[in-house]
């Protein structure tokens, strides 16, 4: 990376920590002792949206925000695989062997899918859900914006070579404007064509319908959320996300009617940074109360 993550040492004070996968040096931050609580970010962000949770959440719970292979701080190979159920294998990999149990996990975007996939092969591990602006399940509506990004001509200039895909939903993801050094801080993983690769993979990977290589994985998630109807749910959602809408948030209520669920009104996708203390003290509350 061109810029330093000393850049954003204020913000981001963590230790870093890897685990080989696959030959590949994979990010996570592991901070404090507890019931871990487990963050899994989407795209194009990483374990950088976390940043005040593992902050204020590690004071009594142990938090554990991977990046996933190509994001963040985790290496990011070109010829690698960048779907679904690698991603999902990859995170599988770094709990199994943190040997990590009654998991607290909270997922937003894609880590709605990856973190999900990783449930329903362990739902014995899973203590609770927190579910931030995302899906685990098929939809048919996808953004104008995104479906232009996944032809392959302008994917290949907007995302890789102008990074119009990161840049822009620093502009668009939020109510409020976002910090210079915050906005560094999302922009720092990806300032190279080569380092962008697996958030346009990532674009190329949405699975819409049974033509996509995941879409058979993305249905035996959403056939596996069944499991956690007796588990604490929260959602958390920002009402003003125009990929993630209310649509979605209507979807992951019918799936667990049982959620606790907090709608931010004037949030955006990057819920956390429009309306971070109203968010964090719902998790505070939920945690809490039912002993998490």
């Amino acid at each position: 990376m061109k810029t330093s993550i000393t850049a954003i040492q204020d913000l981001y004070p963590f230790q870093s920590k890897y685990h080989v996968i696959k030959g590949y040096r994979y990010h996570y931050i592991d901070e404090g002792k507890g019931t871990p609580l487990v963050l899994v970010h989407g795209n194009p962000t990483w374990s950088f949206f976390y940043r005040r949770m593992i902050r204020d959440f590690s004071s009594n719970h142990r938090v554990i925000a991977p990046d996933h292979l190509g994001c963040g701080l985790s290496d990011k190979p070109q010829n690698f695989e960048y779907r679904l159920e690698t991603h999902i294998e990859n995170l599988e990999t770094l709990l199994v062997a943190l040997k990590v149990d009654c998991i607290n996990l909270v997922v937003h975007d894609w880590g709605g899918a990856i973190g999900l996939g990783f449930a329903v092969r362990h739902p014995h591990r899973i203590k609770s859900l927190t579910i931030l602006n995302s899906a685990a399940f098929s939809m048919n509506v996808m953004p104008w914006r995104i479906g232009l990004c996944r032809l392959p001509w302008f994917g290949n200039l907007a995302i890789r070579k102008l990074n119009w895909f990161v840049k822009g939903l620093l502009q668009t993801a939020v109510k409020k404007p976002l910090p210079l050094n915050v906005q560094q801080g999302y922009l720092l993983p990806y300032d190279s064509y080569e380092n962008r690769i697996a958030v346009m993979r990532f674009v190329q990977d949405i699975p819409m319908s049974v033509n996509d290589i995941s879409y058979e994985v993305l249905l035996e998630i959403e056939h596996g959320l069944w499991m956690f109807k007796e588990i604490p749910v929260s959602i958390i959602w920002g009402m003003q996300d125009w990929c993630f809408t209310p649509q979605f948030l209507k979807k992951w209520k019918s799936y667990f009617p049982q959620a606790d669920v907090c709608t931010l009104e004037n949030a955006g996708h990057l819920l956390l940074e429009d309306d971070y203390d109203q968010a964090s003290g719902f998790l505070a509350s939920f945690l809490k109360k039912y002993n998490l």
